[in-house]
């Protein structure tokens, strides 16, 4: 039998946690002649009592497995080391939230079955309940992204996955610091399946992602797959030289032919101003590459466990 691994990032999920297992036991039982599961939890340094539902839950189910880390390390390291502590022939990815229906697992396993795809991903084909500037700002950035970058990242994308071994092992290869998941399942490649579904609000509890959170999240999947901000900065800088050039000979034409005389210091300082806005604009893009380089340089654990019970 075939056995699947499912990793479920949690991050203060106590509420969230029974329903989730709930419905995924329900899958799992139809599913049970086909193949034996393992429910894989990483608790992301959750501040409320997670880990005594997952505790609980692993006493009354030997499938249960969890890993505490010591402190929050974020969710792209929460997945990560569920993948890299899944013992599966497939692994699958949830939220706890359930907002990624267990329901489909049953679908993704056979598709997979059949030999022609190596992954089973979703997407969400409406926002339904999600703010609309939120919903603005996340169109946009998947068409920036596809933009300056070599990497497919599909509009609307879910961690939610359900992959082979093998992409996992080529995922898991990947082990950078500074972790873009949703570019990293584009880099491996393989063939993958796209399923699409509308948005499903959560069961339980609140969201962990602030506007301010995605905003720094979708930086890093700017800088993690792209280096064309570098060559926006270097345009702008040549584009502002030549300006520069014009302007010089306009004023020298305009004071020795024309005998204007050089006025206007509310003009001059516009211009001083817009012209330091853009050089700190572009030293940020280089400070953000050279703070990722920085960061990966240290070679620091992408997470560190405190406990787990396997």
């Amino acid at each position: 039998m075939k056995k699947i691994s499912i990793v479920v990032p949690c991050y203060n999920e106590q509420e969230a946690i029974p329903y989730f297992y709930e419905e995924v036991q329900k899958v799992s039982s139809t599913m049970s002649d086909k193949c034996e599961f393992e429910f894989l939890f990483i608790n992301d340094g959750s501040k409320d009592d997670t880990l005594n539902v997952l505790k609980n839950l692993s006493k009354e189910d030997s499938r249960v497995k969890y890993i505490s880390f010591s402190r929050n390390f974020g969710k792209e390291a929460a997945m990560y080391a569920g993948l890299k502590e899944a013992t599966g022939d497939y692994v699958a990815i949830l939220d706890a939230d359930l907002q990624d229906p267990p329901s489909l697992l049953p679908s993704m396993f056979e598709t997979l079955e059949e030999g022609e795809y190596d992954c089973v991903a979703t997407r969400r084909v409406t926002r339904k309940g999600e703010p609309k500037i939120r919903s603005f700002f996340a169109r946009l950035f998947y068409k920036i992204m596809n933009a300056i970058s070599n990497t497919d990242v599909v509009d609307g994308a879910r961690d939610f996955r359900f992959m082979t071994r093998q992409m996992v092992n080529a995922i898991i290869e990947i082990s950078e610091y500074n972790r873009f998941s949703k570019g990293i399942f584009g880099f491996v490649g393989f063939k993958t399946k796209w399923l699409e579904y509308e948005n499903i609000e959560r069961v339980a509890g609140k969201t962990k992602w602030s506007f301010w959170k995605l905003f720094l999240y979708s930086l890093e999947g700017f800088t993690a797959f792209s280096t064309k901000p570098l060559v926006l900065s270097t345009i702008m800088g040549i584009l502002l030289c030549f300006v520069a050039f014009i302007m010089v000979i306009v004023i020298i034409c305009n004071t020795f032919i024309f005998g204007n005389p050089v006025g206007g210091w509310l003009s001059l300082a516009c211009i001083i101003l817009f012209v330091g806005g853009i050089q700190l604009f572009c030293t940020g893009i280089i400070g953000q590459y050279l703070a990722k380089t920085y960061l990966e340089v240290k070679h620091r654990p992408i997470y560190i466990v405190k406990e787990r019970n396997f």
